[in-house]
């Protein structure tokens, strides 16, 4: 598989290219919760197959209400669309984004989104002798020399799985108050650790764009969806600008029932707390690796010196593992992968093999 900086997850190619099929590989490269989707999205989705004989509701409605109710806000102040990244794409042309400070190291598709509207991105990277901390500090103090009209973050960060504290995302809500800007926060793997969200201050920030996704937690990339939240003014000259049913039948009938299944969420929760420990200090035993610490349901790791990411990603994939090749993300040094948390034999197999060709 030809290692790229843009995603992981793509087990086609991968499948494609090694001459194995898919459901040969194991994929550490999207970082998907192991347990799947909730048995209650499955059957939600089995039973909405029978109405895909009509449009799917294009006000999304229902799941609007569903995420009102969780997270205490109106429906009004929801926009749901084709995954996250369509929202991404979305904001730039909407809210006339020109000049984004972006919190780094990053998804690519923040500074991808800028440019393709005729703007320019300007990054600001967490330093590796810092463990990869968000330098909020040094992001806020270079949006005015850059004129900067937008700032993106992502907490719990990806690729680096570092979290601030709710405390300081407020701190930094304050400190760009009064300079007209937007604030841009990504929280797609933040179900991992709720208490770091500030998704409920949405609706007291004009310009607070929180970003959601039923991807990495809920478990379901293949259906596309994701959400936004921001006061109702925003939503409005958003959703203009939407293309009409995004969002179809079998993703909002999935989504609603894996929001409802509290207890799915819960036993997802307890299962990556203890693998996600289990399964670094088991990387962490491998001669020269290091493991970052992280509030997601990845991990960050660098690799020994004569190692790259490109070599040690192409050999474990021809053994049907796939991690996610991290060289080529600005702020990241070419030794760093980074791999998802699977189920713990899964894991145990991937740590065999890199011993095998590291150790």
């Amino acid at each position: 598989m030809k290692p790229g900086p843009e995603h992981g997850g793509n087990v086609h190619a991968a499948a494609r290219e090694s001459g194995q099929r898919v459901g040969d590989l194991i994929d550490f490269s999207a970082s998907i919760n192991p347990l799947g989707p909730s048995a209650a999205a499955m059957r939600a989705v089995r039973a909405a197959s029978s109405s895909i004989i009509h449009y799917p509701d294009p006000e999304c409605v229902e799941i609007r209400k569903t995420l009102a109710r969780r997270h205490r806000l109106s429906p009004e102040e929801f926009l749901i669309g084709n995954g996250s990244t369509e929202l991404i794409h979305l904001l730039p042309r909407v809210l006339r984004i020109r000049r984004a400070v972006i919190v780094g190291p990053a998804f690519s598709e923040y500074a991808k989104a800028v440019t393709a509207h005729g703007g320019r991105a300007f990054p600001i990277h967490a330093m590796r002798s810092e463990g990869y901390r968000p330098p909020l500090d040094e992001a806020l103090a270079a949006l005015a020399p850059r004129r900067a009209d937008a700032i993106f973050l992502c907490n719990p960060n990806s690729p680096t799985g570092q979290a601030v504290c709710r405390e300081a995302i407020e701190a930094l809500l304050r400190g760009v108050a009064r300079r007209d800007l937007w604030v841009i926060l990504d929280e797609t793997f933040v179900e991992y650790c709720a208490d770091r969200s500030v998704l409920a201050s949405a609706h007291r920030c004009p310009r607070l764009v929180v970003l959601r996704s039923f991807t990495k937690f809920y478990a379901l990339p293949g259906l596309r969806i994701g959400y936004l939240v921001a006061r109702e003014p925003v939503i409005r000259r958003l959703k203009h600008e939407l293309p009409s049913w995004s969002v179809n039948t079998l993703a909002q009938a999935g989504a609603i029932a894996a929001l409802k299944d509290r207890h799915h969420a819960r036993r997802s929760l307890a299962f990556i707390k203890g693998e996600r420990h289990r399964f670094a200090k088991s990387l962490a035993t491998i001669p020269e690796i290091t493991v970052f610490p992280s509030a997601a349901n990845f991990l960050l790791v660098e690799l020994p010196p004569g190692r790259s990411g490109p070599e040690v990603t192409k050999i474990l994939c021809r053994q049907g593992l796939l991690i996610r090749d991290c060289s080529m993300v600005p702020g990241l040094s070419r030794r760093t992968i980074r791999v998802a948390i699977r189920l713990p034999g899964q894991n145990d197999r991937l740590v065999r093999a890199l011993r095998a060709l590291i150790g």
